[in-house]
């Protein structure tokens, strides 16, 4: 049985835009997603949470966190759970025995737009913050790129 039984009709469903990155700003977003991984050299692990953006221009929008909760590096641990502290505070769950405790919750994460060793933007998320009936998503002035247009920016 074919996965296309039924047909497929481009014509349908509007086209993938693609991944770029999103503008440096604060999002109202949830987590959506948590899951436990391996590290590459598997002498550990981090909790990956998937953010999905709930409002504005770049709403349904994924972005990540990687806290390394168990690693030999102390240092890795210790800044992966102050920042577990901070998104607990930040959706009001104080206490977890289970990162889906902290789904579906809306908070306002900083996310900044950095340049990979290839030159493409990445986003990485560098804050949390509770997020209050009055919050909208907020960008950054976005600095132009050559062209004038900001990388991120919809062509």
């Amino acid at each position: 049985m074919s996965i296309l039984q039924d047909g497929f009709n481009a014509d349908e469903v509007a086209p993938s835009t693609g991944f770029a990155a999103i503008p440096p700003g604060k999002y109202k977003a949830v987590i959506s997603e948590s899951e436990e991984k391996q590290t590459k050299k598997g002498d550990g692990s981090y909790l990956q949470l998937t953010f999905t953006v709930i409002d504005g221009e770049y709403e349904n929008r994924k972005l990540w966190a990687r806290l390394n909760l168990n690693n030999p590096n102390d240092q890795a641990v210790s800044i992966a759970r102050a920042e577990l502290s901070a998104i607990c505070r930040s959706v009001g769950v104080r206490q977890i025995k289970d990162p889906s405790q902290l789904h579906d919750i809306p908070l306002l994460i900083r996310v900044n737009a950095k340049a990979d060793d290839k030159g493409e933007l990445r986003n990485e998320i560098k804050g949390y913050e509770a997020a209050n009936v009055a919050a909208t998503t907020t960008k950054q002035p976005a600095t132009a790129a050559a062209g004038g247009k900001a990388p991120w920016a919809k062509k």
